[in-house]
């Protein structure tokens, strides 16, 4: 069974709900109902974009986050810098270097790895967290759920 990384899913997510919050704050209870996530996971990925300047929390009864940066200003690249700081979309392995494969494996899979993330990149900095949030309110109430 493949093991999937959420992070992306749920931080452009969190982000849409935000920005459909405006300029209410969230809890990550809240954010984590709608994501059906755990609240911790939530916590994790909203302390990435706090560390990168997009959204400011205040913690304990009656806190929550909000967004400090104009959701028409974040491209879904930059959400998906924030969360993949290593810059690999293939996970790479490490292979045997005695191995005829395994010695020249890793060159040729960073190689593809390399432009996997320039075309995912390219795709994603066509859309904001603005386009999506307003695309999901036409589909129904952000804030039904949270």
């Amino acid at each position: 069974m493949a093991m999937t990384n959420t992070q992306f899913a749920v931080g452009v997510h969190v982000l849409a709900l935000l920005a459909g919050s405006a300029p209410e704050s969230l809890s990550s209870e809240e954010m984590a109902g709608s994501a059906n996530a755990n609240p911790v996971h939530v916590r994790r990925v909203l302390g990435r974009f706090r560390d990168a300047g997009l959204v400011a929390s205040k913690p304990g009864v009656g806190g929550g986050s909000h967004l400090v940066k104009d959701p028409a200003t974040i491209t879904l690249a930059d959400v998906w810098r924030i969360l993949h700081a290593d810059g690999h979309v293939i996970g790479l392995h490490g292979a045997h270097p005695d191995c005829p494969v395994g010695q020249s494996i890793q060159a040729l899979l960073g190689e593809i790895d390399r432009g996997a993330q320039r075309a995912l990149e390219d795709e994603l900095v066509t859309t904001t967290i603005a386009q999506l949030a307003d695309r999901a309110v036409a589909h129904g109430d952000l804030r039904a759920v949270a």
